[in-house]
């Protein structure tokens, strides 16, 4: 039997998406389906990663009661108001930079949601769920950053 040749190809697109507080949700569901249509792929797969600790990338319904629940969800399991090592600044030496806010239930809370999610492609279209849509999660108020580098890879035929 001879090998059928298939060619992959590599997409990557690099989303700024702009926040303003914590925790947001953001729908970017729409800017995803676009990198795909861009991208030519028709099967494969599309991997949405967060470049920041604070910033998460989730699944899940876009259903305004349901993202103020996961909101308060969030703030009861890693509430700002506790105390937390990595805000210590008088003895936190590493990864500090001038600007440096109190943000470890910011991180605390990413470690529960994660950096990055992988969604099948088919037939050109991403194989997600009735109700899923794609959200970058704002963690943190005072981000050092005017905005969130979320990268969309993007790899099939």
């Amino acid at each position: 039997m001879k090998p059928v040749e298939n060619f992959i190809n590599t997409h990557v697109f690099n989303l700024n998406v702009n926040s303003s507080k914590e925790p947001e949700f953001i729908d970017i569901t729409t800017r995803v389906k676009e990198c795909l249509k861009n991208s030519g792929v028709l099967n494969g797969f599309v991997v949405v990663f967060s470049k920041h600790t604070t910033a998460a990338i989730i699944i899940q319904e876009n259903e305004p009661l349901l993202l103020e629940d996961m909101s308060e969800m969030l703030r009861r399991m890693a509430p700002k108001h506790l105390s937390y090592k990595h805000n210590d600044f008088s003895v936190r030496t590493v990864n500090m930079h001038e600007d440096e806010c109190p943000n470890g239930h910011s991180h605390c809370q990413h470690l529960a949601l994660g950096s990055s999610e992988f969604i099948p492609v088919i037939d050109g279209k991403l194989a997600l769920g009735n109700w899923q849509s794609i959200f970058m999660v704002e963690l943190d108020e005072k981000a050092p950053v005017p905005h969130r580098e979320i990268l969309v890879q993007i790899l099939g035929s």
